[in-house]
C-alpha cells in the first residue's frame, strides 16, 4: 500500500537494479539490464531511445503493469514490483493516470462519459462537473457527446489527456503521446501535457521520439540495448 506520510522531499519513483528477461522457446531475451534512477516529485523526465531498445518495457514497469525479473520498483513509497496484481491495480487507480499512443478511448461513449469512467469507478463526488471542466480546459467544451470515431486524432489525445489527468494521479505516464499525430497537432498537444505538468504538479515520465517534446521535458534519458544513461549537459557530470 502507498504510504501517505511519505514527505514531499521523498523521490516519487526509486529504481534498483532492474533487469527484465523474458523467456524465448529455445532462448532467453533480455531487454532491461542493471537500470537504477530516482524520479523527484513534479519532475518531467523523458526517456528516448531507438524502436527495441526497452523504452516502453521500461515504462511498463515503472507504471507497474508489469513487474521485473531482478530489482525493484517504488513508486511514491511503494515497492510495486513486491505487490499482487490487485495491488497494483489499486494503486494506479489511485496514483497514476496514462496517455497511451493508441488514445485508448471506449468508442461507445462520448468524450464525458469516457472522461467520466475513471471517476466513476474511483468514487468521485460530481464526475460529471470534474470531466467537464478537463474537456473545457484541454479545449473540447464543444465536443462533450462526440464520441471517438467523430473526433479528430488531435481530440482523441486531448480527450485522452483530459481522462489521465482526471483523478489527480501523482504521476502521469506517457508513451509516445504524439506519435500518432501531424506535427502542428503534436505541438499543441505537448503544450497540453507540459501546462497541465506544471499547473497540478504531477510528476511526468514519459517516452517519446520527438525531440521537441523530449527537450522540454527538465530531465532526458537514453536507453539503448537495455541500459539507461543520462547525458552530460554542459560539460557537467551525469547523475
Amino acid at each position: 500500500m502507498t504510504d501517505l506520510s511519505k514527505t514531499d522531499s521523498s523521490p516519487m519513483l526509486r529504481v534498483s537494479d532492474l533487469t527484465h528477461r523474458v523467456s524465448l522457446e529455445t532462448d532467453t531475451l533480455t531487454i532491461l539490464q542493471g537500470v537504477s534512477l530516482e524520479i523527484n516529485r513534479g519532475e518531467s523526465v523523458a526517456i528516448v531511445g531507438r524502436s527495441g531498445s526497452g523504452k516502453t518495457t521500461l515504462l511498463g514497469l515503472l507504471a507497474g503493469l508489469d513487474t521485473p525479473t531482478e530489482g525493484t520498483v517504488e513508486l511514491d513509497g511503494a515497492v510495486i514490483s513486491e505487490l499482487s496484481e490487485d495491488e497494483r491495480a489499486k494503486l494506479r487507480a489511485r496514483r497514476v493516470g496514462f496517455v497511451f499512443q493508441s488514445f485508448q478511448l471506449l468508442p461507445a461513449l462520448t468524450a464525458l462519459e469516457n472522461v467520466m469512467l475513471p471517476l466513476e469507478l474511483g468514487g468521485t463526488e460530481a464526475p460529471e462537473q470534474r470531466a467537464r471542466e478537463l474537456l473545457e480546459r484541454v479545449g473540447l467544451g464543444e465536443r462533450l457527446n462526440h464520441t471517438p470515431r467523430q473526433l479528430s486524432g488531435g481530440e482523441q489525445q486531448r480527450v485522452a489527456i483530459a481522462r489521465a489527468f482526471a483523478s489527480d494521479p501523482a504521476i502521469l505516464f506517457a508513451d509516445e503521446p504524439t506519435g500518432n499525430l501531424d506535427n502542428r497537432t503534436g505541438q499543441a498537444v505537448s503544450d497540453l501535457l507540459m501546462d497541465l505538468n506544471r499547473e497540478q504538479g504531477t510528476t511526468l515520465v514519459m517516452v517519446t521520439h520527438d525531440e521537441h517534446l523530449a527537450e522540454r521535458c527538465g530531465r532526458q534519458l537514453h536507453i539503448e540495448t537495455g541500459m539507461l544513461t543520462e547525458p552530460d549537459l554542459a560539460g557537467e557530470p551525469a547523475h
